[in-house]
């Protein structure tokens, strides 16, 4: 999930009728031409605007899949409007609901990327593992690259890409024993990998590799874990299933009630009201998923599995909203139109397969 309002003390606008002049020099006209665009600074939403389920102002579509136009807000309004809107009772012009985002693009990406998914995972389950392992070398790409254009470090590559995709498929063919020896092995490729270039920057450099094999790879491979059950394909559904309504959840009751900022200093557009969403949503659906698409499942087990699924989805969000503050960009990639990057639509996915899988693992059992 992206955010698409950003804190500033500076108080400078973005996208609003106050938007002062875009800086320029050689340095902004890097920028520009750049893969993903800076982050913007903007003020606090204010209690009351418009806002997702994260507190996030633009309208659109829930989910994982269907995510907002956080990353790509353009500005609300045109200055040129030929008909200003009228101003609110407080003299400032009121703002008016925008997608910010081509939210046609957005859908249609989102409905194709469904249908991969859903088609790989139950007429071939073994073709969804390779959906995955492309997944995590995408991400992984997207994630080195913003590492290296933003902070100079230079996490290597090749090994990250061969060894997390090796990391998903020994995952599904060994189980737990597999996914960890994988990931082992390609955290010590990445420290001889990096032994061929200079000394300087060394440390920094197989520490961001090394984390980016956990946050990517390793986490993704819990979503292959899920599959080697029995009712494999329902598990994995149902982990997608529970991830994207309490996105949604949170974007409806937050958009239409989110008023009290959840973690104003990290993401300034989360509600404490689209978090309670997220958590309504989440346990119903958990509910019903664990009563009629998990085997020995029942509703009760699923109301604490949807309660597991919206914390760590949001904390996933969170997790993602500091690394890309601390980055100073908005997106982490540009490759799906709508939507920004890989790791944007993974950002509450990751963290929540592996909590999904050691819940149906203590509830109705691996095999």
């Amino acid at each position: 999930m992206n955010d698409s309002s950003w804190g500033s003390p500076a108080g400078a606008g973005f996208g609003g009728p106050d938007q002062g002049p875009a800086p320029a020099g050689p340095a902004h006209d890097r920028q520009e031409a750049s893969q993903t665009r800076p982050m913007p600074i903007v003020p606090d939403v204010p209690a009351g605007g418009f806002q997702d389920g994260h507190g996030r102002g633009a309208a659109h579509t829930g989910g994982p899949l269907f995510r907002d136009g956080g990353s790509h807000e353009h500005p609300q309004e045109p200055m040129s409007s030929p008909t200003p809107p009228p101003p609110s009772p407080s003299g400032a012009p009121r703002q008016k609901k925008s997608a910010g985002r081509d939210l046609g693009a957005a859908i249609g990406v989102g409905v194709g990327l469904g249908a991969v998914v859903i088609a790989s995972l139950f007429v071939w389950p073994p073709a969804f593992v390779g959906v995955i392992a492309i997944a995590v070398v995408v991400g992984l790409w997207e994630l080195t690259s913003r590492l290296q254009e933003r902070k100079e470090i230079k996490a290597p590559l090749v090994p990250l890409a061969v060894g997390g995709a090796a990391m998903v498929v020994a995952g599904f063919v060994r189980g737990p024993e597999g996914a960890w020896v994988a990931m082992a092995l390609t955290a010590l490729a990445v420290l001889v990998w990096r032994m061929t270039e200079p000394p300087e920057g060394y440390l920094k450099d197989v520490t961001a590799g090394v984390f980016a094999a956990f946050y990517v790879p390793f986490l993704a491979t819990f979503v292959a874990l899920l599959l080697t059950a029995d009712d494999g394909p329902w598990r994995v559904l149902t982990f997608l299933l529970l991830t994207v309504v309490s996105d949604t959840g949170a974007y409806a009751i937050g958009w239409r009630f989110g008023k009290r900022k959840l973690a104003p200093r990290i993401s300034p557009g989360k509600t404490r009201e689209g978090l309670a969403g997220a958590v309504t949503f989440a346990m119903a659906a958990g509910a019903l998923c664990m009563e009629f698409l998990i085997d020995g499942g029942t509703w009760w087990q699923g109301l604490l599995l949807g309660l597991a699924v919206a914390a760590s989805a949001t904390l996933g969000d969170l997790g993602e909203s500091m690394i890309k503050r601390d980055l100073g960009i908005k997106d982490m990639g540009t490759l799906l139109p709508g939507h920004g990057g890989i790791m944007d639509r993974l950002d509450s996915l990751l963290p929540t397969a592996p909590v999904v899988w050691l819940l149906l693992g203590l509830f109705v059992g691996t095999g």
